[in-house]
């Protein structure tokens, strides 16, 4: 007999416009290796922490917000955490989803990007791609893991052809020096599958779960950007022939 797949997940939600296109049933998956200081779900860090679901419970789930998803043209988004710390369940949450005829987005940080599989791969219509930092030490900083790996994991999704949202989280004093963007900018436009990039303005909502949890918020002290600082770095990607909004 079969054994069904399980995943410890935290919940599920769905959003408009930030988790890919269209109306989003977004599962957040429990577990992630970096410890970003802007991180804004402490509460996902651990997969101890999430509860036991299999595939097809999520499925089930998914099926009731079908009408509500497919109307508005969009679909299901998987997150975290980090997603490919569970690749077998988020590989088959993501190859149900596409043959249920549902658009599938695979929300990474790339630093595991070695343990999707080309099979999970061709399951998902769009990576949304975080990268934190274009400068070594800075992505060390602020992440506690290394570059590379998100880098490399880039350049194999240019190679298979699989769409990118890059995400670049603008932290004042962190991640708003012009040249690693510069850099980065560089970087993308030589890719060939990168759709957009977004330019989230840090925020401290997640502030709260810090305090719950017993733990100190790193950068509650830091300032967020002002709007000025936003455009002159989404205007720095777009100098590369790069949308960003």
């Amino acid at each position: 007999m079969r054994t069904a797949t399980t995943g410890r997940i935290h919940s599920w939600d769905l959003s408009t416009g930030v988790d890919g296109p269209g109306t989003r049933f977004v599962l957040f998956v429990n577990g992630c290796p970096l410890r970003c200081l802007y991180c804004a779900n402490p509460d996902t860090w651990h997969m101890r922490d999430g509860r036991e679901a299999t595939v097809e419970e999520v499925m089930e789930e998914i099926e009731r917000y079908r009408p509500f998803i497919t109307a508005a043209g969009g679909g299901v988004t998987v997150t975290g955490g980090e997603p490919l710390l569970q690749p077998a369940f988020t590989g088959e949450v993501l190859r149900r989803c596409k043959e249920a005829g549902l658009h599938t987005a695979l929300d990474t940080s790339g630093f595991l990007g070695a343990r999707a599989s080309d099979a999970l791969l061709a399951d998902t219509d769009l990576v949304l791609l975080d990268i934190k930092s274009f400068d070594l030490a800075a992505y060390r900083k602020l992440t506690g893991g290394e570059l590379a790996p998100t880098l490399n994991f880039a350049t194999r999704l240019d190679r298979l052809g699989v769409p990118v949202w890059v995400r670049y989280v603008l932290v004042p004093g962190h991640t708003d020096a012009p040249e690693p963007i510069d850099g980065l900018a560089r970087f993308l436009s030589g890719l060939g599958n990168v759709d957009r990039v977004d330019v989230l303005p840090f925020h401290k909502l997640g502030a709260p779960k810090y305090e719950a949890l017993g733990i100190p918020f790193p950068l509650r002290d830091n300032p967020v950007p002002e709007p000025a600082l936003t455009e002159r770095v989404r205007e720095q990607f777009r100098a590369r022939g790069l949308a960003a909004q």
